[in-house]
């Protein structure tokens, strides 16, 4: 099964002209009125009646679209000459050939849109790098493991499903309500890449992880500069006086301690309160039982800005740590209180180091 988080964790890099051809194929299947042919000429036959018939009606199939067996509808088209042709040799049955890619991977763009065509997800944008896919046995129709069999390297495609069907086939969790909201379809857009090995496919994903965790470098320096400034300013204006760590992090110490330093690897607990520069609280000790954090000091169980930061404060001590938006939560944000890019201040005591 693939489920919802692993293909947002696949996902790499975005698609390209796929979202012209979504709108063209949501069009395609707007109804429109047929003209009624009126009689050139008079008639005095009697209008027979119309003869009743119980051969059940068929349900309407979107223009433009094919549909499998399992209800998925589809387009998917081939690139040639600079230019997208629908394919016609799609069998909705199943493709015969895919028992010969079972085994490789698919790098591959996706974005997932609602059925009033609002971006959900897209692999360009969240991730930056292009969706690994490991193809398998198919096990269940209906889903986008389906959906994944028929695409070929170099192909494009729309993919609409029904979001009951999809949600219980692929992601095993309910739908959310906004999804619902929005109507009973979602729909997959894909552009199929390339075919990989296994250890065609890790190298690819090494590679293309250095150069995101290179471009993320080279963003973070640029925000860690501007949010130098802003805090350098923040404490002019709150009469703070920090020490800067060689990572970008401000401390303020408000009460000396007495104990030791921590050293990265060491056990540490900590009483917090953090906030935004406009003191709007978004989480505190005190919120979550009034009991410390424990966590291994310089291991990454937390926000870089507090592996910095925290290194610098002797156990017992109080101090208010101020953190660039790189060393916090960056362009990710948290939740509904954190929004992106944010500059973090946390009031903090360092209560045990062992």
């Amino acid at each position: 099964m693939i489920s919802l988080s692993s293909f947002s964790k696949a996902l790499l890099t975005g698609l390209t002209g796929l979202v012209v051809l979504g709108h063209t194929a949501q069009a395609q299947t707007k109804k429109t009125p047929v003209p009624v042919r009126k009689p050139t000429t008079a008639t005095k036959a009697p209008a027979k009646k119309p003869v009743a018939t119980k051969t059940p009606v068929k349900p309407a199939q979107p223009q433009g679209f094919s549909r499998t067996k399992s209800g998925i509808e589809y387009r998917i088209y081939r690139r040639s000459n600079g230019r997208y042709t629908l394919r016609t040799d799609v069998n909705p049955a199943g493709d015969p050939t895919y028992s010969t890619r079972i085994g490789k991977t698919l790098a591959a763009h996706m974005q997932y849109r609602t059925a009033k065509d609002s971006l959900l997800f897209s692999s360009r944008k969240q991730l930056g790098m292009a969706a690994q896919v490991p193809l398998a046995a198919l096990q269940e129709r209906g889903g986008i493991e389906e959906a994944v069999t028929l695409l070929q390297a170099g192909d494009s495609a729309v993919f609409r499903f029904n979001l009951d069907s999809v949600f219980a086939k692929s992601f095993r969790q309910p739908v959310p309500p906004f999804l619902r909201k929005a109507g009973n379809t979602l729909t997959m857009l894909v552009k199929a890449q390339k075919l990989m090995t296994p250890a065609e496919a890790q190298a690819e994903q090494q590679k293309m992880m250095e150069l995101a965790q290179q471009k993320a470098d080279a963003d973070a320096a640029q925000f860690i500069a501007k949010d130098d400034a802003l805090i350098q300013e923040y404490m002019k204006k709150n009469n703070l006086t920090g020490v800067k760590t060689s990572g970008g992090t401000y401390y303020v110490v408000t009460k000396a301690g007495t104990g030791p330093k921590p050293q990265a690897g060491q056990t540490v607990s900590v009483l917090y309160t953090g906030m935004l520069l406009d003191g709007k609280v978004f989480d505190s000790s005190e919120k979550n039982g009034g009991q410390p954090i424990t966590f291994p000091l310089g291991r990454g169980q937390v926000i870089r800005g507090w592996d910095q930061g925290l290194l610098e404060l002797a156990q017992g001590t109080k101090a208010i740590l101020l953190i660039p938006s790189p060393l916090a939560y960056g362009s990710r944000g948290a939740g509904a209180d954190i929004p992106a890019n944010a500059i973090l201040r946390f009031d903090v005591e360092l209560v045990d180091v062992k």
